[in-house]
């Protein structure tokens, strides 16, 4: 099973342009780190909280998940597409290379 991937540059220019206004966009890293950098438009889930959220995960929309740094997200990911998820993308390089991207230093 393959997982979709999207490079950082190209997710934030779809963010910016709207393209993604449907997607659900998830940041699967925990509150503390979510605290230090986010941006605006993805909503917080950590990776031990899906699980129990999957009901609430909408099979119809795609779903973008990233974390700090692309390890946890791909985890996520390819437990999504496990549990039926059809359109799942994971965010090369995390948060990290978003902030990077954004003039940010994240680590």
């Amino acid at each position: 099973m393959s997982i979709d991937q999207i490079e950082p540059d190209d997710f934030l220019r779809q963010m910016e342009e709207g393209i993604l206004h449907e997607a659900l966009l998830i940041d699967v890293r925990e509150p503390y780190e979510w605290e230090y950098y986010h941006l605006e438009g993805i909503q917080l889930m950590p990776m031990n909280s899906i699980p129990a959220k999957l009901e609430e995960l909408p099979k119809e929309k795609p779903i973008y998940v990233v974390c700090a740094h692309g390890v946890r997200s791909m985890h996520v990911s390819y437990y999504l597409m496990q549990q039926g998820f059809e359109h799942v993308v994971n965010v090369e390089g995390g948060m990290a290379a978003l902030a990077q991207l954004r003039g940010f230093q994240y680590d």
